[in-house]
């Protein structure tokens, strides 16, 4: 199962985000594209609306182009952080209904 220890793509849970309250948590490490769209897109989409979710990738194509798909969905990107353990922090919110 590699060094995380959990199977890829199959966490959701909370998260500190920023202003305080909890996001939503997906962890996608060890997915590719488009899998991890397609992953993130269903797990937002499973939230209320306006709901934040915060998506974990380990590879650039991933960090990019999750960002741009999600807000083709009609989605919000909040923001995209690289952290220095080589995966990215992608903080979204789900549409208004």
């Amino acid at each position: 199962m590699g060094e995380h220890a959990r199977p890829a793509g199959r966490e959701v849970g909370s998260s500190p985000e920023a202003g305080g309250r909890a996001a939503e948590e997906l962890d996608l490490r060890g997915e590719v594209c488009p899998y991890t769209f397609l992953k993130a897109r269903l797990a937002l989409e499973s939230l209320p609306a306006d709901r934040t979710l915060r998506v974990v990738v380990d590879n650039e194509a991933s960090a990019r182009d999750v960002p741009r798909s999600l807000m083709g969905a009609g989605h919000a990107v909040l923001e995209v952080v690289a952290a220095t353990d080589g995966t990215w922090a992608i903080l979204t919110r789900r549409r208004s209904e």
